[in-house]
């Protein structure tokens, strides 16, 4: 037996409350998780699940293991890190990213990978907070305030928003020229979760909130992109998706003296252990990235 390998699968299978959910991140079938933690549980003599056909539960001595075998595993991390050559990480790093940014490091991440032959990363598009250690993500991009105090977290920008249509669009139904026109026209929002719709804007210093009643909600900021384009109204756009339209003339700025509020861009990890190589090589990657656009790297960061 692989000790080391099942103890990964047996930390997954702890965390994720789910044989199943383990084997889908550690790239294995239901039974050989299920026969990685049979075999430990033989190799130690000792139940580490109870189990049941509707659910799985660590017992005591599972409990007492987790801490234990997750310092093996950093361990074996650290000495692989060690060993690697001229020191380069090695290993998958999962991290989480909202689509607009997503799409944006997508394009720059074959570079980053083309020098280092031992990582490889796994993305998710995901625009809610996620549970960092049951779904097994290393490191966590997050938009606007972040409120878990038990996180790690460093600011690396700010978001840059365009309010946009395309220009058929205005042609039939007119320029807005005040917010207060804004919910007169057909709205196209993306639904970031909760029910109030609405979007905020800078009018000098100060915050303007306004309500709109969308005709098209989407859960999917490429859908968002694409309904703008196809004319139908008014939407809040990254300058990731909107800025070559906005150049091209295939989209228009409506209002651009008020601008939408920017929210920090954030990324977060797990604060139960210290980063291994491996992470830190794509929290740097992800700094630099960042920081390279002048729309998201601008001076706010550093507050």
């Amino acid at each position: 037996m692989d000790v080391v390998s099942a103890l990964r699968t047996f930390l997954r299978v702890a965390e994720t409350g789910s044989f199943s959910a383990a084997a889908l991140d550690r790239g294995l079938t239901q039974p050989a998780v299920s026969r990685q933690v049979s075999s430990l549980e033989e190799h130690y003599s000792t139940r580490l699940f109870h189990r049941s056909t509707n659910a799985l539960s660590l017992t005591v001595e599972g409990e007492q293991m987790i801490s234990m075998a997750q310092k093996v595993i950093d361990a074996v991390d650290a000495l692989g890190e060690a060993a690697s050559v001229d020191g380069m990480a090695f290993g998958k790093v999962r991290i989480s990213l909202p689509a607009a940014l997503g799409l944006y490091i997508s394009d720059r991440l074959p570079a980053f990978l083309a020098s280092r032959p031992g990582l490889s990363v796994d993305i998710v598009f995901c625009e809610q907070s996620s549970d960092l250690v049951g779904e097994g993500i290393d490191l966590e991009v997050r938009l606007g305030e972040v409120s878990d105090s038990s996180l790690i977290c460093r600011r690396i920008g700010w978001t840059t928003a365009f309010l946009v249509a395309a220009s058929s669009y205005i042609q039939r139904r007119g320029m807005p020229s005040h917010l207060l026109e804004i919910p007169d026209h057909d709205c196209i929002c993306y639904n970031r979760g909760g029910e109030e719709r609405s979007w905020s804007f800078l009018n000098g210093t100060n915050i303007e909130r306004v309500k709109v009643a969308p005709r098209m909600i989407f859960n999917n900021t490429g859908a968002v992109h694409r309904a703008v384009l196809a004319g139908g109204g008014l939407a809040v756009l990254s300058h990731i998706l909107g800025g070559d339209d906005i150049a091209a003339g295939r989209l228009v700025k409506v209002m651009p003296a008020f601008p939408p509020v920017r929210l920090p861009i954030t990324i977060v990890y797990a604060s139960r252990r210290n980063l291994p190589m491996r992470v830190r090589a794509v929290l740097d990657f992800l700094v630099d990235a960042v920081g390279e656009d002048v729309l998201m790297g601008k001076a706010e960061a550093s507050a």
